[in-house]
């Protein structure tokens, strides 16, 4: 059995371990050269812990025997770069850094940290050190400062690294209630995390720091530490780097296909399972050129495939629960003033968030405009991972997208959590969902959601009211990615439908009961009928079936179905499991439908 390197982030023990490794050592060269002081920036899981424990083997002096067996049979192995094992090698990891507490109490937490880190330094490399390093328990930054005055006195200099340099300062902004304020008081004017950088900088300068290479998530804290630290050079857009954290699709379909054969007794349709990875795990880019490949989320396709190994079969909950906290951010971005705006444009496929540019100077000033701006928290949300760069239209401007279905999946959930707050109502909401995954009929939803949704929009939405208000209102509680691939475009040769609904590959056997399902809205304004909110409530749906204008708006829409039907038909062999929905929404009074 492969052993894929799931959670596992020590490039030694992947190597040493047998475990199956994704070579991106050809790119050490042009990372050299790109500058001494680096940032790089990636979402969560996606191999940057990996990345930079390579880059400490790689350029540690200590390690300098271990070269061959850990780098001999890479890209970088037969023509490795003069600095290869030159460096002496510290690295802070601020994950390990808590954002809880007081702002003394953080403060504490940083230091212990740098203050470990460094301890270990000394011990490690007491033999190159002229001076001994004088750790200070009160001030860690002194201590990194005693470290540096000791490389002064020697021939080697220090290569620091840094992971994930804005966790615990996003951690402080996004999960405390007074969080602006703390965040402020961490980062603007003389706070700790810039004073750490200045000193970083200062070091560099004398030439104690050799290079600097910085792991995170978002510029945030990047743009408060700017006068402290404005020596870095940010790499993280450059495409030559594109792929430098991810799978490709290449790389995917070959780790796929031989996974498939090791792991079942039967033969395993392999192109089958990296339709769905593609689905669920594809879609990320991390350069504004269009003609570089998206990428894949390597911790989820690890997952995905280390329960394949162990099943045979895909697993059913598609999003791993150590990304779940993703949606934690989410929530964060969809509290804020324009932040449901967003969420709800995200959902509208027709008409995808565009931004002139990414933001990228958020900063402490720009913390209101952050609360307020759609554009910075669309950036922000592409910093996170949650959209991605999908296309550019018009005067150069930059589609976002969800990248795939389960970051979709985490829109969905917020918006539901809007719609439908209390625990109880999403509970039964969900039952009368499932219900309709297998039955097809809609009538029990509908009337739910005539009964709770609908009812609950005033009059005033009647102004910007569309078909998207009523598919939000249905695709909100339907979308489970669990069951279905969803709105799939290339599911109906590319041809646009509202809702489409396909059983995923891996339970169109074990689930027989469910049903594909295809739905195609249409909306009808009050006046369009010629009749008040209150007498469309008060008429059965069979008397507003009978309606002119609606009978036009159900022809139209069951035209449209009928293609979507042939195709579906044709490709799954199933028609007895296919329904196709025409739904017209009458205002937000009621919804009627007719069945192809």
């Amino acid at each position: 059995m492969l052993k894929l390197p799931y959670g596992i982030s020590n490039f030694h023990t992947v190597r040493n371990e047998g475990y199956y490794y994704i070579d991106r050592t050809a790119c050490l060269p042009v990372l050299e050269s790109s500058g001494k002081q680096l940032v790089f920036l990636r979402p969560r899981r996606f191999g940057k812990s990996l990345f930079l424990s390579m880059l400490a083997y790689y350029y540690d002096i200590h390690q300098a025997e271990q070269f061959k067996g850990l780098f001999g049979n890479l890209a970088i192995g037969s023509q490795p770069s003069a600095e290869h094992n030159q460096y002496l090698i510290l690295r802070w990891d601020f994950s390990k850094v808590s954002g809880q507490g007081t702002i003394t109490e953080i403060k504490h937490s940083l230091f212990s940290h740098l203050n470990i880190s460094i301890e270990g330094f000394a011990a490690k490399y007491q033999a190159e050190l002229k001076k001994p390093i004088v750790i200070n328990s009160e001030d860690a930054i002194a201590s990194f400062q005693s470290l540096c005055s000791a490389l002064s006195f020697g021939e080697r200099k220090l290569y620091l690294l840094i992971d994930e340099y804005d966790n615990f300062a996003n951690e402080v902004l996004i999960h405390q209630n007074d969080g602006q304020q703390r965040y402020k008081d961490l980062l603007a004017g003389e706070g700790i995390v810039k004073t750490l950088f200045k000193v970083i900088k200062a070091s560099a300068a004398e030439g104690a720091i050799a290079r600097v290479f910085i792991t995170g998530v978002s510029p945030v804290v990047l743009a408060d530490m700017t006068s402290g630290y404005n020596v870095a050079t940010s790499i993280y857009l450059n495409e030559e780097f594109n792929q430098l954290c991810g799978i490709t699709e290449v790389e995917l379909s070959q780790l796929v296909q031989q996974v498939a054969q090791e792991s079942c007794t039967e033969q395993t349709d392999y192109q089958a399972l990296l339709t769905t990875m593609r689905e669920y795990y594809n879609g990320y880019r991390f350069c504004y050129d269009l003609n570089y490949p998206t990428i894949y989320n390597p911790t989820l396709c690890f997952y995905f495939l280390q329960y394949y190994q162990r099943r045979c079969q895909a697993p059913f909950e598609m999003l791993d629960g150590n990304l779940a906290m993703d949606a934690g951010r989410i929530r964060y971005m969809a509290k804020l003033p324009a932040g449901a705006q967003v969420i709800e444009q995200i959902l509208d496929d027709e008409n995808p968030v565009t931004v002139k540019h990414l933001a990228t100077q958020f900063g402490v000033e720009q913390l209101n405009e952050l609360r307020t701006n759609p554009d910075y928290i669309a950036s922000l949300m592409y910093f996170f991972g949650v959209l991605t760069i999908v296309d550019i239209q018009g005067l150069n401007k930059l589609v976002l997208k969800a990248p795939n279905l389960v970051t979709k999946a985490l829109y969905v959930e917020e918006f539901k959590r809007h719609l439908f707050p209390e625990s109880r109502e999403r509970q039964r909401l969900q039952s009368l969902v499932e219900d309709f995954y297998q039955s097809g009929e809609l009538e029990p939803l509908a009337d739910y959601l005539e009964q709770t949704t609908l009812s609950t929009l005033s009059n005033r939405d009647y102004q910007w009211s569309n078909e998207l208000t009523i598919k939000m209102a249905f695709l909100t509680p339907l979308f489970d990615d669990s069951y279905y691939i969803i709105d799939s475009e290339a599911t109906v040769r590319r041809r646009y439908s509202d809702l489409v609904m396909i059983i995923r590959p891996s339970l169109r056997e074990t689930l027989p009961t469910l049903r594909d399902l295809v739905l195609e809205f249409k909306y009808l304004k009050l006046s369009e009928v010629g009749m008040s909110g209150t007498q469309v409530r008060e008429s059965s749906r069979e008397a507003l079936l009978q309606l002119p204008a609606v009978q036009t708006q159900l022809q139209a829409a069951l035209e449209q179905l009928e293609d979507y039907q042939t195709t579906l038909v044709q490709r799954y062999q199933q028609p007895e499991r296919l329904v196709c929905l025409a739904v017209v929404a009458v205002g937000f009074e009621r919804v009627v439908w007719q069945r192809l």
